[in-house]
């Protein structure tokens, strides 16, 4: 069974910086075949693509919004995945999900995804 475990969230003011973790545990699974996403869930909204990384050549993807202040990236020896969050605004507070999916060819949307994290909530305080 795999299963991927978020940290890193917590509150933190406008215009700091956090980093957010993904790790994956599983004996039968392998990240580097995985391409993964990062999404996040405010209140009364639907889940929101983040940013995606593509297993075979490192390839992201960001929604508009936090493009030049989030950074996705991995560490397949450490099968764990990050998201680098930079000058935070109130509109980033959310819980935040890592998620794995085989097919990359519809990263932005969370119906595609196979294996979900439980989330970490991200509060910025303005």
């Amino acid at each position: 069974q795999v299963h991927l475990v978020e940290s890193g969230g917590g509150l933190v003011q406008a215009g700091d910086s956090l980093r957010l973790s993904c790790a994956v545990s599983g004996r039968t699974f392998s990240l580097s075949r995985y391409n993964m996403g990062w999404f996040r869930q405010a209140p009364g909204k639907e889940r929101e693509f983040v940013a995606s990384i593509r297993w075979s050549d490192g390839n992201t993807h960001y929604v508009e919004s936090v493009k030049g202040r989030f950074t996705i990236s991995r560490d397949n020896a450490k099968s764990t995945v990050y998201l680098q969050m930079n000058a935070v605004k109130a509109e980033d507070t959310a819980v935040y999900y890592c998620a794995a999916v085989l097919d990359y060819r519809l990263y932005y949307d969370p119906g595609s995804y196979d294996i979900w994290g439980q989330g970490t909530q991200v509060t910025v305080s303005t």
